[in-house]
């Protein structure tokens, strides 16, 4: 927690422009100082390993926010979150309900979706396009299909009335091709 901080303190800043700290040093002093209340609330209650736990959630609840998920899909949801935090999604609904909801406020009060999941999209608007274009050739290709069908029909009905107008004894025979 100290060196997401650090580094949000020494963000170097240019005199000209005046830019605002990134989101991800806001959610982490949030978090921060959410997980500091809860350890001094838990310390004579709780198990080493719950303060443990709340590190762990904390840390995964920064990665899935600023969208570089480690041990999960990225999705912000409450079993991504678990995943990501390398505990059983129980943990979580049931015993950490805090930082769960916790966890809910900041998804729902962050704007942007994250990067993974700008990715994703893009992916699948590139996927439609490439559908869309698909489906286009095919139904060109069954117009086509339709248009030498008649063709073929028109051919066979042809021929017959060739055979049939010239009599039952009669041979068709090809006229003499020019040469060229």
């Amino acid at each position: 927690m100290t060196t997401a901080s650090a580094t949000a303190d020494t963000h170097p800043s240019t005199d000209s422009v005046s830019e605002p700290p990134p989101l991800t040093a806001d959610i982490a002093q949030t978090v921060g100082a959410v997980l500091a209340q809860a350890t001094a609330v838990s310390s004579g209650l709780s198990s080493p390993d719950d303060a443990a736990e709340i590190q762990a959630i904390t840390d995964a609840m920064i990665r899935l926010l600023i969208g570089v998920p480690v041990r999960s899909d990225g999705q912000l949801t409450v079993k991504s979150l678990a995943a990501e935090a390398g505990l059983k999604r129980n943990k979580l609904t049931h015993k950490h309900t805090g930082l769960k909801d916790l966890f809910y406020a900041l998804v729902k009060a962050q704007d942007t979706r994250p990067k993974i999941a700008d990715d994703l999209k893009r992916q699948n608007d590139d996927l439609k396009k490439k559908l869309a274009a698909v489906r286009q050739e095919r139904d060109q290709l069954d117009r086509d299909i339709k248009q030498l069908a008649r063709v073929v029909h028109v051919l066979e009905v042809e021929n017959h009335q060739l055979r049939t107008n010239t009599g039952a004894g009669a041979v068709v025979r090809p006229f003499p091709q020019r040469r060229s």
